[in-house]
């Protein structure tokens, strides 16, 4: 019997995010690998997504107010949520399966107040309870959602995110080309990436540039990034990118001199090994997932004094340099497949048929 599965990608209305290009690569997967005498995949999209997948797919329009009042989904077997805190997860229709993909519990790191890390993780375990299965992005994350959450006799898998491909490197007339080395690191502007702590390498290397692309998030956390640089004096060696499109990405990756990500909180970091599939030194903090991406290809932040990081980095790229790491550090990134990954999550699906 065919299984009619609904493929959630409501938050690819956040385009140049993690979850836009892990919906994305792994819905294409799943269309890829799933057997059409078994199973249809459908897409639960905004508008602006329909087409993505193929025009001859079945889209299923999302909008605003489903938050409040769900589609009764009726004739569809399972529903995928593929972000642990969406609101838009079928209650009323206790027919259909739920499997649940939860990224990260980045909440419990963060600097919130008990109120709100209370409140988020209500949300979750409601989530978690309408759940039948569920799928952590990392064994952390796993670790984490046992801890804090209740999931009962519920499976609790680990699939990893794919590593995603890096097309068409280009900068076009408007991009910031830097004539210097660069380091690149990438995410959203807010607090817990600790941009901030990498400024010290300019200090170190007057010739060296910290170029930081993504969503500009946090107004308040963008200033005190631009404001510690113009403290230390390095405010000439520090440029603030915003979105960049993939082809920017991609040149970026290709042509930086090392990638760093010090965040405090991740639950897997499709960055890391976008950079490690081109071969670059790679820095990270080494907090929560980041050393179980990054594993012996990657050079770790252990605390963020001015010295410590200066001292990590000087060392790495020494080592990186002798020890002739770059294929090394490739073999790492191609251990993340979205193949894989997709094969992985029908098994998870054809586990409640």
């Amino acid at each position: 019997m065919l299984q009619r599965i609904v493929f959630d990608c409501e938050r690819m209305k956040y385009y140049n995010t993690g979850l836009y290009h892990y919906n994305l690569n792994l819905g294409h997967h799943l269309q890829s690998h799933s057997d059409p005498k078994r199973e249809q995949i459908n897409f639960f999209a905004p508008s602006q997504v329909h087409g993505k997948f193929g025009d001859a797919t079945q889209y299923i329009t999302q909008h605003s107010l489903q938050k409040f009042y769900m589609p009764a989904l009726k004739g569809f077997d399972i529903f995928h949520c593929t972000y642990q805190s969406s609101a838009y997860i079928p209650r009323r229709n206790k027919r259909i399966k739920v499997v649940l993909t939860i990224h990260d519990l980045n909440f419990i790191y963060e600097k919130k107040n008990e109120s709100k890390r209370a409140k988020y993780l209500r949300h979750l375990q409601g989530n978690i309870d309408r759940a039948d299965a569920i799928v952590c992005i990392s064994d952390f994350c796993r670790q984490d959602v046992l801890t804090y959450c209740d999931t009962g006799i519920k499976p609790v898998y680990v699939i990893y995110n794919g590593t995603n491909s890096l097309k068409s490197p280009e900068l076009y007339s408007h991009s910031y080309k830097p004539e210097r080395p660069f380091v690149f690191s990438l995410g959203v502007m807010c607090p817990k990436k600790n941009f901030h702590v990498l400024l010290p390498l300019l200090q170190q290397n007057n010739d060296l540039e910290l170029l930081i692309a993504g969503r500009l998030d946090d107004p308040n956390y963008l200033d005190f990034v631009q404001k510690s640089a113009r403290d230390l004096r390095v405010e000439d060696n520090l440029r603030v990118l915003g979105n960049i499109s993939e082809p920017e990405k991609s040149w970026y990756y290709q042509n930086c001199y090392a990638f760093a990500l010090p965040s405090i909180a991740e639950g897997f970091g499709l960055p890391v090994t976008e950079a490690m599939s081109a071969g670059k030194p790679v820095f990270l903090s080494n907090m929560t997932a980041l050393p179980e991406i990054g594993s012996s290809a990657a050079f770790y932040f252990s605390d963020f004094n001015a010295l410590h990081v200066q001292k990590v980095f000087r060392q790495g790229m020494e080592q990186y340099r002798t020890g002739q790491m770059a294929p090394m550090i490739r073999q790492r990134s191609e251990q993340f497949c979205w193949t894989k990954a997709a094969k992985a999550y029908l098994n998870v699906y054809r586990s409640l048929y």
